[in-house]
């Protein structure tokens, strides 16, 4: 049987590195694609490029190597059925579960390594990447800011109508929306006819001085309710000098909570401790809202409230006890009140979602390293039984099937984590949900492939149709 187990491995094998080369190839231009306004027209010398390439390659592995094992699971298993190997084997006692046990074998070795891959090459190649575009940015900085659309720079969006000079420092028509601080928007804009870009490579500062232009800030008012009255505020510029903190776009402390993003670059251990970190921050910030609601609103607390005595009893309209003035400063105190109080708990609610949104993104994180480990035993067990199914093997009908189901894979996960990133769902579930729902057809397909069943039994849906024809139209003697 050792004949067989390497005549099977190195059959898989030659075509799992065709596929995974092909594959590769194409989802590295499909990068360099997504990042051409950053590299093209900005000077950058050919080892830079190779550099933000080799640093953007590893993110590129979750989704060709699940891919890779499926197409080739397909096409090797499709050309030994189709060659009519597969029914050799049977005739000669080697099951179609043995034939695969080989196989598993490595599937699961690259199960392990995809893990450690996920867990220590990828973290490692963001921080990179992330550090490379801001040295970069640093070295160049108009790559900061691209031309024709907004740009997120720091707390600055960032749009030009067009760059110029010899490194593209020299802006035209500059429209800048800067974020407010509590994270409820933009409240500032400012417009400049032109402008400048300054940097320094030792520096981690860009420095955008404006000329001619005009500024814009809406004013919060103290009370919730005089939103609509209060104007925006209105002022010209010759000169404006903006310094933005280039730094913010990587921070060399991984754990730092308040760094966007950070997920992709922990590993499993660091993100335990971090998640530990921002689930004891959240805990304790509800609890503090809370107590400073109660407050707020003058409910004391449980060893606070005294026995009301029983020979004091209120009026049942608590009001009548007070003058028509007293009143109406009491209910304008109470109107008062309330707006303000309504208007603390939505900003403290859009805080409270951006800070469970980072956590579920960190638990996401933390379980895409599982995933993508059990993606490719996942990927191999539908498509080697589908392989010998279809009894197809090449470049035609296995590259249609295995687009097809990578793809439903690919939209499930997707959309799993995306609806847990909103808390609709929990992040296990919305990063397990494609596993789960493709686990079936796995088992489904090696029940079918290794009983020698077809992959649809056409008797089973033909057999109604038959019934019910000889009802409606019975044999004559």
């Amino acid at each position: 049987m050792k004949i067989l187990d390497k005549y099977l491995l190195k059959t898989f094998l030659t075509t799992f590195t065709t596929v995974f080369v092909i594959l590769f190839f194409i989802f590295i231009l499909q990068t360099i694609w997504l990042f051409i306004s950053e590299l093209a027209g900005k000077d950058l010398d050919f080892p830079m490029i190779i550099k933000f390439l080799a640093f953007s390659m590893p993110r590129i592995i979750p989704l060709v190597l699940p891919l890779s094992v499926l197409l080739a699971s397909i096409m090797t298993f499709g050309d030994l059925s189709e060659n009519y190997e597969l029914a050799a084997m049977k005739s000669a006692g080697v099951s179609l579960k043995r034939a695969m046990q080989s196989l598993t074998v490595f599937i699961l070795l690259l199960s392990i390594i995809a893990f450690f891959f996920s867990n220590n090459v990828i973290p490692f190649a963001e921080y990179k990447f992330i550090n490379f575009r801001k040295n970069i940015a640093q070295a160049k900085p108009a790559l900061a800011i691209t031309e024709g659309q907004f740009s997120d720079v720091g707390f600055y969006n960032i749009k030009v109508n067009k760059k110029s000079g010899e490194n593209g420092n020299t802006l035209t028509g500059i429209t800048i929306h800067k974020k407010s601080d509590l994270g409820d928007g933009s409240k500032t804009v400012i417009k400049a006819k032109d402008g400048l870009l300054i940097s320094n490579e030792k520096s981690s500062i860009l420095q955008l001085v404006l000329n001619n232009g005009y500024y814009y800030e809406d004013i919060t008012p103290k009370k919730y309710e005089d939103r609509s009255k209060m104007p925006f505020a209105k002022s010209t510029f010759k000169k404006y000098i903006i310094n933005i903190d280039l730094s913010k776009l990587n921070k060399t402390d991984t754990n730092d909570e308040s760094i966007a993003n950070t997920n992709t670059m922990l590993n499993v251990n660091e993100l335990n401790y971090t998640l530990d970190s921002l689930h004891k921050t959240f805990k304790a910030d509800v609890i503090s809202f809370s107590e400073n609601i109660n407050q707020r609103i003058g409910i004391p607390k449980d060893n606070e409230i005294q026995p009301v005595k029983k020979n004091k009893r209120l009026p049942d309209n608590i009001l009548s006890l007070y003058t028509n003035d007293q009143k109406l400063k009491i209910l304008d105190i109470a109107i008062s009140n309330l707006a303000s109080t309504k208007y603390s708990i939505d900003a403290s609610n859009t805080e409270f979602k951006l800070k469970q949104k980072n956590i579920n993104n960190h638990i996401l994180a933390f379980y895409d390293k599982f995933v993508i480990a059990f993606a490719c035993f996942l990927m191999f067990f539908i498509g080697a039984p589908l392989g010998a199914i279809i009894r197809k093997g090449g470049l035609g009908l296995p590259i249609i099937f295995a687009v097809l189901i990578f793809i439903t894979f690919h939209f499930i996960n997707t959309f799993g984590k995306r609806i847990s990133q909103e808390n609709s769902l929990s992040p296990f579930m919305g990063a397990w949900m494609s596993s789960f729902i493709l686990t079936p057809l796995a088992v489904l397909l090696s029940y079918r492939a290794t009983n020698d069943i077809g992959l649809i039994n056409m008797d089973v849906i033909l057999a109604p149709f038959q019934k019910l024809v000889k009802k409606l139209f019975p044999s004559q003697k």
